[in-house]
């Protein structure tokens, strides 16, 4: 049986860092990923893909769909959120001005995700695709599950 690397997270009710689910094979995805450590030099945030084996236990475990790969997915202890309150809370924990963006969490979520549906249907003709998923360079390798 082959184990999931998930750093002990399934033995734990809360997982001691917020963790980001996003797809693997995704170009633009990847890229914020990238941008994401750059953003958070305390190594805060760990990474892993919507189709790994780690990212369908955290999926299953929040009773979330295992083959829809168009929303990006935070887990913060017990919780989990997706689409653009992901992306705003991600953004609240970067250093730089970036915690600013998350001021946007004033406008109502249908309008906000509203924007990042027509991103999410359009991300592979836009930004392309790759055949396999983001695989992390060996200076970062540990932040991903």
């Amino acid at each position: 049986m082959q184990e999931i690397r998930t750093n002990g997270y399934q033995n734990k009710e809360v997982a001691p860092n917020p963790i980001v689910l996003f797809d693997g094979v995704c170009n633009f995805c990847s890229s914020v990923v990238r941008f994401a450590i750059s953003g958070d030099p305390d190594g805060i945030f760990r990474f892993t893909s919507l189709q790994s084996d780690a990212g369908q236990f955290f999926l299953n475990k929040f009773g979330l769909s295992t083959d829809d790969f168009d929303s990006f997915v935070l887990i913060e202890g017990d919780r989990f959120f997706l689409r653009s309150t992901a992306v705003l809370r991600l953004c609240k924990k970067l250093k730089g001005l970036w915690p600013l963006v998350y001021l946007l969490i004033i406008i109502p979520a249908p309008i906000r995700d509203f924007i990042y549906n027509i991103v999410a249907r359009n991300r592979y003709r836009w930004f392309g695709k790759k055949k396999e998923c983001f695989i992390p360079s060996a200076d970062i390798r540990n932040r991903f599950l």
